[in-house]
């Protein structure tokens, strides 16, 4: 579905600026609790950022009901982080070993087909800074026809900063190869996870490594 080009071409784009482009995204497809974690030089990562466009800034205007959160179901919600921050001695995790919380981004279609992008810059911040453009047709139909982008949920709609919206604002946690992701929209400050020992209690099962959520 995707050619190595393409995937060469937007790892670069997010290594060669200079900038801190994220490199990994948490993707959770429909009204799924499951969570894929996929990173930069994967072809899913490629497809997901031309669809997504996550260095995007402007927005465009939108509806007074889907600004005050009665938009369409949420097909798809990715966030965005940004891999190789923080450790040591700011945090006990090894130096680059954090993992910060770069933005949030929820997919869904109007009722003429349209895909749009619902934006939340800083999902750490408990602020009204919510953005909106169209994504690329074409990019989406090729997802859509792969069954990469879910699929709406009967009867669900999107409620702002609820669990019907595909959000996360109640916490969520992700399984990544050798480093669990612990992650809360709108925890005031909160961007940084590291790891953390095992420990009884709610979370990850003690078997795994557990996280914190640091405050900045």
């Amino acid at each position: 579905m995707l050619g190595a080009p393409v995937a060469d071409a937007v790892t670069l784009s997010t290594r060669g600026s200079g900038l801190d482009r994220p490199d990994l995204a948490m993707v959770v497809t429909g009204g799924s609790v499951r969570t894929q974690v996929v990173r930069s030089p994967e072809p899913y990562f490629a497809r997901l950022w031309q669809l997504l466009q996550p260095m995007h800034t402007g927005t465009e205007r939108v509806s007074g009901d889907w600004e005050e959160g009665r938009y369409p179901p949420v097909r798809l919600t990715v966030v965005w982080g940004l891999t190789g921050v923080g450790g040591w001695p700011q945090t006990g995790s090894a130096p680059g070993g954090d993992v910060a919380v770069e933005r949030q981004d929820q997919l869904f279609l109007a009722e003429d087909g349209t895909p749009w992008v619902r934006s939340d810059p800083a999902p750490e911040r408990e602020d009204d800074d919510i953005r909106w453009h169209r994504a690329p047709r074409t990019v989406f139909d090729q997802l859509d026809r792969a069954g990469l982008v879910g699929g709406a949920v009967e009867g669900q709609r999107g409620t702002e900063g609820g669990d019907g919206a595909g959000g996360l604002s109640h916490g969520a946690w992700w399984a990544l190869p050798g480093l669990a992701v612990g992650f809360a929209v709108g925890a005031g400050g909160t961007r940084l996870i590291r790891r953390a020992a095992a420990r009884p209690g709610a979370g990850p099962p003690r078997e795994a490594p557990r996280q914190e959520l640091i405050d900045l």
